[in-house]
């Protein structure tokens, strides 16, 4: 299978589908109690803003989970994306190092 063709989800969605619903709990009220505010959780949630640390801090406070796990899905997310759309042109402009070449 091409894992190309496979969208790759972006993090917001993770935390839609498997913390927010799952908890029974609204974006809203998350935004709320974790003190994210609604416009930056409604872009997260909606995949047009990343996670940022402090972001990652305070949902991992909320969730009781590591802050490692949304800073890795965001750093997971954003490479998946950068090979996607940046590594042919980059393998196409880059030379690479021969070791042992004169």
């Amino acid at each position: 299978m091409n894992t190309k063709t496979i969208p790759e989800p972006h993090p917001g969605e993770i935390l839609l589908e498997e913390y927010i619903k799952p908890a029974g709990v609204t974006p809203y009220r998350v935004a709320k109690d974790s003190g994210i505010s609604q416009p930056t959780m409604n872009q997260i949630v909606n995949g047009k803003r990343p996670i940022s640390t402090e972001t990652a801090l305070r949902l991992a406070t909320y969730f009781s989970t590591s802050c490692e796990l949304w800073v890795n899905l965001q750093k997971n997310y954003d490479l998946r994306i950068a090979e996607r759309d940046l590594l042919p042109r980059i393998q196409a402009e880059v030379k690479p190092l021969q070791l042992g070449a004169a």
